[in-house]
């Protein structure tokens, strides 16, 4: 029985002694930086790195550009109070001219301006070539 007993456990350990080494092999396949799972790791964690920084930098320019817009905002309800201002102001100024009914012309004509082109005198030199 005892020798039964031992073999059995000669039988186990021998087992044991075989998966242990099979995983090793797995585990250095699997930890190798040059192929393998390990190579994979390391470019996923230098790709989540890179994503990293972009994020960073992405993140400050919306904040740069948010920062811009809120000043242009402001610019903006600035020059429409100015705006408004200036349009209710406008109901001081004097009525334009009144028109006719049936033509819808001024009253007065328009004037319209004249351009008089002159010729400027040429010179002797120009005059002999």
């Amino acid at each position: 029985m005892v020798l039964i007993a031992d073999v059995l456990m000669a039988a186990g350990s021998f087992g044991a002694a075989i998966y242990c080494y099979v995983l090793a092999g797995r585990l250095k396949r699997f930890t190798t930086l040059e192929s393998g799972m390990g190579s994979a790791i390391a470019v996923l964690s230098a790709q989540v790195d890179d994503m990293t920084r972009a994020l960073e930098n992405a993140r400050t320019a919306a904040t740069g550009s948010a920062e811009g817009l809120e000043a242009l905002t402001q610019r903006a309800e600035t020059v429409s109070g100015k705006l408004e201002l200036l349009v209710a102001s406008m109901h001081d100024l004097p009525q334009p001219p009144e028109t006719t009914v049936e033509s819808g012309e001024p009253a007065e004509p328009e004037r319209r301006l004249r351009f008089v082109r002159r010729r400027a005198p040429r010179s002797e030199l120009e005059a002999a070539e």
